[in-house]
């Protein structure tokens, strides 16, 4: 497959002209990174611009004693590293690859002179970085006002929403979030939320399907939450 190709499945560039997509191309790198691997580090200097291509990377600070916060999960189509070139200020999170993961990488200069010329891709980086910070709201809210379960549940209704395929029955969340990952979003020890999983599976909301999770009475789960 041709780069501009890939680059024409990515939201932020899919209003590209053919030749806009293909001067865009010729500024971009294709970077691999392994399984663990640091992409970018807090408070390093902000010099890329990265777009994931494959695989799946998580957004992450650490507490002092070295526990996990998970900030967000970003998979194919999502982009990262545009707040420091932006701003001018050191990397706000570190970035880690959750598995092999390949990106398109942009140089700091390239990157605003790109965003200069094309209103519409601006446009929705904007839009993106607005979406970004209203569910970081939401999520210093979940952890103000609600207990694990509460979190737990408000997480699998947020990825339902944005991830999730309506079926038969409910809506079907692709890729099941491990126990670990959801501790690190909601701030909690796996175990913690390994009964909070329990629970919402007992009472009927969530079903287990192959390595998906099907959301049941979504509405239901969160009126509870809510409540």
């Amino acid at each position: 497959m041709q780069l501009t190709d890939t680059l024409r499945r990515i939201p932020i560039f899919s209003s590209l002209t053919e030749a806009d997509l293909v001067d865009l191309a010729d500024h971009l790198q294709r970077v691999e990174y392994e399984k663990g691997s640091t992409i970018i580090s807090v408070d390093d200097p902000g010099t890329k611009f990265f777009v994931v291509v494959t695989g799946k990377v998580k957004v992450v600070l650490y507490s002092a004693d070295g526990r996990e916060v998970i900030f967000s999960l970003m998979k194919d189509g999502d982009f990262f590293g545009e707040m420091s070139l932006l701003d001018g200020k050191p990397r706000s999170a570190t970035v880690i690859a959750q598995e092999g993961v390949s990106l398109l990488t942009l140089e700091r200069d390239d990157f605003i002179k790109w965003l200069e010329g094309h209103s519409s891709a601006f446009m929705m980086l904007v839009s993106e970085l607005s979406c970004r910070l209203r569910d970081a709201d939401e999520q210093i809210g979940s952890l103000a006002l609600l207990d694990v379960y509460g979190r737990v549940a408000r997480r699998l209704l947020d990825l339902a929403r944005k991830e999730g395929k309506r079926v038969p029955g409910g809506v079907l969340i692709a890729e099941r979030p491990s126990q670990v990952e959801l501790a690190g979003l909601v701030g909690a020890s796996r175990e913690t939320v390994a009964r909070a999983m329990s629970e919402i599976q007992r009472r009927g909301f969530i079903r287990k399907r192959g390595h998906g999770l099907l959301i049941l009475g979504g509405e239901d789960l969160e009126a509870e939450v809510l409540n």
